[in-house]
């Protein structure tokens, strides 16, 4: 341990005596380590199986910076094959189109797509024609699109309205199960975090086999603010740019679109807990859910035997369901993947001037480094949990 972290000061300060840090890693690649679960292969949403995200991003003249991203539970007919979801609502001062119906049936039938505020119609639109279009649902007369937002107008021309419903399909299109981009791209384009440059992150837990082996995924999409803690460190405050500083003005609001996924059989019952739970992961990184902020939780399991069936010749279901004495791991699987998902959206996003050339500066990453090291969190946490 002596050894390692020797070396670990060693190449630091080498890279800092060279002024040249590598740039747009995620926040792991620095030697930062989110509490004591071992992430999944990709430490990304996709690391739960039969899970895809696509982006499209639209940046356009000196005003338009905004885009689409797209989460699909599966590869498959989702309006035939629903899977068990809960949204859950950290502060409401947002546009998500569709929870009432998910709140009342406790599952999603369409992809999940993320995009601006005055977007939402458009792709809720474009969701319909993906879900009509195919084959099977030629009978079809009601679909419940599931679009969650941010407000980008800051760096966007939003009141434009420029994202069309053929982007919507071409972030479908787009999905894959491959590693996710995340800073400034999809419905991260033109989006702010804590002041600096915020976007889309990504982050996954995997339990130990004796914890049941359960993968637990998130995606954010960053846009609110506080005061930026990283692994406990006061990191706003040393910068002196945080809520109240008077260095980012008077307004933290914005909003944190957080989607969960895991693999664990969980009903929509138990996913609420989940959210849930995802909220404390924003808290930990020093989100204050203010009055203006949209704050909103979709979760949702890909366990196959859980999928609901759009038609059904029998009249009942027989499902095997973890119990609630088996979820705390879960708990904190998610709780520590949303933190790192959403480091990871300002570790990666860059400096991006936008509509009436206002400018957003990237999180000024070797001076993070710095006060990290001061506070000797550089190295993350040695106590793991291991299999």
């Amino acid at each position: 341990m002596v050894l390692k972290s020797i070396i670990i000061s060693f190449v630091f300060l080498i890279i800092s005596a060279q002024n040249v840090l590598p740039k747009n890693h995620r926040i792991r690649d620095y030697g930062v380590k989110i509490g004591v679960l071992q992430p999944g292969a990709k430490n990304a949403i996709v690391d739960v199986r039969g899970v895809k995200v696509g982006h499209f991003t639209l940046i356009s003249g000196e005003n338009i910076r905004t885009g689409v991203t797209a989460i699909l539970p599966h590869s498959g007919n989702i309006f035939q094959e629903k899977v068990p979801a809960a949204i859950y609502i950290g502060n409401g001062f947002g546009k998500l189109t569709g929870y009432s119906q998910v709140k009342e049936l406790g599952n999603i039938e369409t992809p999940i797509i993320l995009t601006n505020t005055l977007s939402v119609p458009t792709a809720a639109d474009a969701l319909i024609d993906y879900a009509l279009s195919f084959a099977e649902n030629k009978n079809v007369f009601s679909v419940n699109p599931v679009v969650g937002e941010t407000n980008d107008g800051w760096l966007n021309d939003i009141r434009g309205r420029h994202i069309t419903k053929a982007q919507v399909l071409k972030a479908i299109e787009n999905a894959t199960a491959d590693s996710v981009q995340e800073g400034s791209v999809g419905a991260g384009t033109g989006t702010v975090c804590f002041g600096f440059k915020g976007g889309i992150g990504t982050s996954s837990r995997k339990l130990p086999e004796k914890l049941g082996g359960w993968t637990v995924g998130v995606l954010v999409q960053t846009n609110f603010g506080g005061v930026l803690q990283i692994n406990g460190a006061p990191v706003g405050v040393e910068l002196n740019k945080f809520y109240l500083s008077g260095k980012i003005g008077n307004s933290p609001d914005g909003s944190c679109m957080i989607v969960v996924a895991t693999d664990a059989p969980l009903t929509s019952r138990n996913l609420l807990r989940l959210a849930k739970r995802a909220i404390m992961g924003l808290a930990k990184t020093g989100g204050i859910g203010s009055n203006g902020s949209g704050d909103y939780v979709i979760a949702f399991s890909t366990a196959k035997e859980l999928r609901i069936p759009y038609k059904s010749k029998s009249k009942f279901r027989s499902i095997n369901v973890l119990r609630n004495d088996e979820m705390s791991p879960l708990f904190m699987a998610v709780i520590e993947a949303t933190e790192e998902a959403i480091l990871n959206s300002l570790f990666k996003a860059e400096t991006m001037t936008g509509r009436e050339g206002h400018k957003v500066e990237a999180l000024p990453v070797e001076e993070v480094l710095k006060i990290l090291k001061k506070y000797n969190v550089v190295e993350g946490k040695s106590n793991k949990v291991t299999e």
